[in-house]
């Protein structure tokens, strides 16, 4: 009976022992819930992007890939020909993202093709960008034998027709060798392939992009060669003309592209490419959740396109020329990365935005149907309510 007794004793405190460990395993659960909780997103979304086989349509299409393995979620990555293509369907609402560049800002200024009367400044916001490990700087034909930007006067310049991102940046790079489209001998060229195909060609001497582009690697393998002109970082005269033209620059040192390494950097500028954008209008917790989901499965996608390292948290620029999302200030405040000094300077950026609807409200209030006329007054009108604000209009005209 002693034994029996004991025996049931044992049963006992091995089933108590059994309850004791799933008690604790259901405590767990909440916690671990939340970590892996299903995102609030809609389970199919579509983004814009860069060109077929760009850097920022791969990086996209590899955070597709992240959002379809961990949350079962769809993602269409829409590739678009120009600046144009990739924001309309953002305005129209047809996506809820674009993987932008540059033009952000113009659309944001309401200049170039977004002082059409079909645009005007449109309220864009950020969530997350990429700042790799490349510059956005002007790469000069070895054969030509010239190393500063000083030294390209008379030379033969290439432009874009129909791409201010790419003619502005040349334009301020020219500014910090104290140049202007004046000083040099420009070229037309219809659009980024043909002008770095000009250059191997021979029909330019320089051409602007990504450090990382795949021209650069044709030019370095031509017979010309490649080099890379320097904005150097100390050169306070060249950052003052280089920002007065191109605002959107900030300082870097390229560790990749042709003839660059962590041995050899590039010094130069850059901005970030791509930058992930909605519209102000965009729900707060959907922009909340891509942020996040973004930034925590930053491992599962960073192999996949060498740029896309920019995407770390520690490669974020948060003090850019264009202002974060409600919902992506939420996040990045959350996490500790936002502070009170990113919150006003976030705030005045909005209210640039708001100065410029209202110097738009102004503008097309006056119905002028002539497209020239009404670009001019446009131009005079947004210049006018930026400086009565405090801001610096940066482009005072345009073609």
């Amino acid at each position: 009976m002693l034994q029996q007794h004991l025996s049931d004793l044992g049963s006992l405190g091995r089933r108590c022992m059994v309850l004791l460990v799933i008690s604790a395993a259901l405590l767990q659960i909440p916690a671990t819930q939340a970590q892996n909780a299903q995102p609030e997103l809609p389970r199919q979304m579509a983004w814009t992007a860069y060109n077929l086989g760009t850097t920022g349509y791969n990086q996209s299409v590899a955070i597709g890939a992240m959002l379809r393995d961990e949350y079962n979620i769809t993602l269409r990555v829409i590739p678009g020909q120009n600046d144009v293509s990739r924001l309309l369907p953002l305005k129209n609402g047809r996506v809820e993202f674009s993987a932008n560049g540059v033009a952000t800002y113009f659309a944001q200024e309401g200049v170039y093709q977004f002082g059409d009367q079909q645009w005007g400044p449109q309220a864009l916001r950020m969530l997350i960008t990429s700042n790799g490990l490349s510059n956005q700087a002007v790469a000069v034909a070895a054969d030509v034998g010239v190393s500063s930007f000083a030294e390209l006067r008379g030379r033969r310049v290439p432009f874009v027709r129909a791409a201010p991102a790419l003619n502005i940046s040349m334009e301020a790079y020219l500014a910090c060798g104290g140049l202007g489209w004046d000083d040099v001998v420009r070229v037309d060229f219809p659009g980024y392939d043909a002008m770095w195909e000009g250059l191997i060609n021979g029909d330019v001497d320089v051409a602007f992009g990504t450090t990382v582009s795949g021209p650069t690697r044709r030019l370095e393998a031509s017979p010309r060669g490649i080099a890379w002109l320097p904005a150097p970082h100390d050169d306070e005269a060249c950052w003052a003309n280089l920002l007065s033209v191109a605002p959107y620059f900030t300082r870097h040192m390229a560790t990749r592209g042709p003839g660059i390494s962590d041995e050899n950097p590039q010094e130069a500028g850059t901005y970030p490419y791509p930058m992930l954008i909605t519209q102000d209008s965009q729900d707060e917790n959907t922009v909340y959740w891509m942020t996040r989901v973004i930034h925590e499965n930053y491992d599962a996608y960073k192999d996949a396109d060498p740029g896309a390292i920019g995407w770390a948290l520690d490669r974020q620029v948060f003090d850019w020329v264009v202002p974060y999302h409600e919902g992506a200030v939420r996040y990045w405040r959350e996490i500790g990365a936002w502070t009170d000094a990113l919150d006003a300077h976030n705030n005045e950026l909005i209210r640039r935005q708001s100065v410029l609807a209202a110097a738009w409200q102004e503008a097309t209030s006056e119905r002028i149907r002539d497209r020239d006329e009404f670009q001019r007054n446009w131009q005079q009108v947004r210049s006018r309510h930026l400086r009565e604000a405090g801001f610096n209009p940066v482009w005072e005209t345009w073609d």
